[in-house]
């Protein structure tokens, strides 16, 4: 077995390997190099033993927790761990109430949350006044965006450093480093050929937590090599163990907004690969398809419009499809739509010219209707005046009623829709052109 187990009165205590790796100093720490590496704010601020208040923002298995207790040995101290999972005002109560002590004493302490955004804001509230007078030196962890999940109060007293996946080669330094020097597995006399290391790296996505969980199952399953007393890590026994491995993806968090939001900008730019792949890493982590359909409508009004209005057909088609032949199969209809819209035209000029007609709208007074666009149902609205004058289109050359006004008299004439040289818009801007120069030739007459 690669568990490390060690006794402590008789009872045995389980460590597992990615615990047993964690490094303690920093010179030992893989990856981040943006924010630790020579000459960065808090290199020097460990160097220097000036602490500050601090919040982790990253992907699992990034080092949050690790740097927090790298920190605090460098700078001699104390470390309390609490989790915002498990833990309540209570606890933080007795957290203060141990940092005041050793305040006393002239120590300094470090209070890691892990999990922060897991705190309501009353909760969060309570770390101020002691952040604030320095009884501790606050460090919170969290996969979450700290803008939307923490409050302004807690987040301006904190300086936020982004932790960033691992690379392929930071994991795999990780791995042979822990073959290399962890003494459970190197009394296994372990080995791993480079392509199922370079597997194992890929798998992992970036986590050097998933990658050592990885590593400890496959030691287990190990190959004797013949006629050697070593074992063998496989491609094949990786494979066996990662095989139901999920890439990163939460469902209504900040990746998935990440996420989506790279698909409708790779539409956006035209580029149909970039659009796919986007498109299939959320559906392989798990994202709703009906949710992405609803999207590739928008992205049709909102991007291609009358550029190619087949598009917004060819949305909803792909939608319908999707319900009636639910996954796997529908999801090939999303993508036929969502490589069509990248594909073709690209045109944002129904989406601009109704933000500007609804900030008119919004901020125009309940302005009446003109009376000669109001109808006349009855008598009485005739006599006094209501659709008086009003010119039928049909009945006019080129059915266009020529110097018609439409808008309230008090707003004038408002132009929001500007159509653009690409697609059928081409056209559209071309007959628009000409009816409102005609417009415009009618208007100087009047004046005349």
């Amino acid at each position: 077995m690669t568990a490390e187990l060690f006794s402590d009165d008789n009872v045995q205590i389980y460590r597992p390997l990615a615990d047993r790796m964690r490094p303690q100093l920093l010179a030992d720490f893989v990856g981040q190099k943006h924010i630790i590496g020579e000459g960065k704010t808090l290199t020097q601020a460990i160097k220097n033993q000036t602490l500050h208040s601090m919040v982790f923002w990253g992907p699992p298995g990034t080092g949050k927790t690790t740097l927090a207790k790298i920190i605090a040995n460098s700078v001699q101290a104390h470390f309390i761990n609490i989790s915002a999972v498990l833990s309540g005002v209570k606890d933080i109560r007795e957290a203060i109430a141990q940092a005041k002590q050793w305040q006393v004493q002239g120590d300094k302490t470090i209070l890691f949350v892990d999990e922060v955004h897991r705190f309501n804001k009353s909760q969060q509230d309570a770390f101020l006044p002691y952040v604030e007078d320095g009884t501790v030196y606050f460090i919170g962890a969290t996969t979450e965006n700290p803008s939307f999940e923490l409050n302004n109060a807690l987040l301006s007293r904190v300086k936020t450093y982004i932790l960033k996946s691992l690379t392929a080669e930071d994991l795999k330094m990780v791995v042979s480093h822990a073959l290399a020097v962890d003494e459970q597995l190197k009394s296994l006399d372990l080995d791993i050929d480079d392509s199922s290391l370079d597997l194992l790296a890929k798998v992992s996505d970036g986590d050097a937590r998933r990658a050592l969980n990885f590593l400890e199952i496959a030691c287990d399953l190990a190959e004797s090599e013949t006629g050697n007393s070593g074992k063998q890590i496989t491609q094949r026994i990786i494979e066996d163990v990662t095989s139901q491995t999920l890439r990163r993806f939460d469902k209504g968090g900040d990746l998935f907004y990440e996420q989506i939001s790279a698909l409708h900008k790779s539409v956006r730019g035209s580029n149909p690969d970039a659009s796919l792949y986007w498109f299939c890493r959320m559906i392989d982590g798990g994202c709703d398809a009906l949710y992405i359909a609803r999207r590739v409508v928008r992205m049709a009004s909102e991007d291609i419009g009358n550029a190619d209005p087949r598009g917004l057909q060819l949305a909803m088609d792909a939608w319908q499809t999707y319900e009636r032949l639910g996954s796997p199969e529908g999801e090939l209809a999303i993508a036929q739509a969502i490589v069509y819209l990248a594909s073709t035209a690209k045109s944002n000029a129904i989406y601009t010219a109704y933000k500007e007609a609804m900030t008119d709208a919004r901020n125009s007074a309940s302005l009446d209707v003109p009376d000669h666009l109001r109808n006349a149902p009855t008598q009485l609205m005739k006599e006094i005046g209501y659709g008086q004058d009003y010119r039928y289109a049909h009945d006019e050359e080129d059915a266009f009623a020529s110097g018609e006004t439409y808008f309230p008299e008090s707003m004038g004439e408002k132009i929001y829709y500007h159509p653009v040289e690409r697609g059928l818009e081409t056209k559209i801007k071309e007959k628009l052109d000409r009816l409102r120069e005609s417009n415009r030739a009618s208007a100087s007459k009047v004046k005349k």
